[in-house]
């Protein structure tokens, strides 16, 4: 079974034009991303984010979306 969870996040570039995306799973869990680009920051946060929730769990009061199929 595959879950989608809405995760809020924030992006930012640093001073050497490198991308930092951020998000919490939990008040006491959280995931960060970097890449070169926006896009790749925010794909490296997603993978982390996937690591955490399988370690941590999915917490009830995230947006739990169930795909049959």
């Amino acid at each position: 079974m595959r879950h989608q969870v809405t995760v809020p996040y924030t992006v930012e570039q640093d001073e050497d034009g490198m991308w930092a995306a951020q998000a919490a799973l939990t008040p006491d869990a959280f995931a960060n991303g970097q890449g070169e680009t926006r896009e790749a920051a925010i794909e490296d946060l997603r993978e982390a984010l996937v690591v955490l929730a399988e370690a941590v769990g999915v917490p009830d009061q995230l947006t739990v979306t169930v795909e049959v199929g």
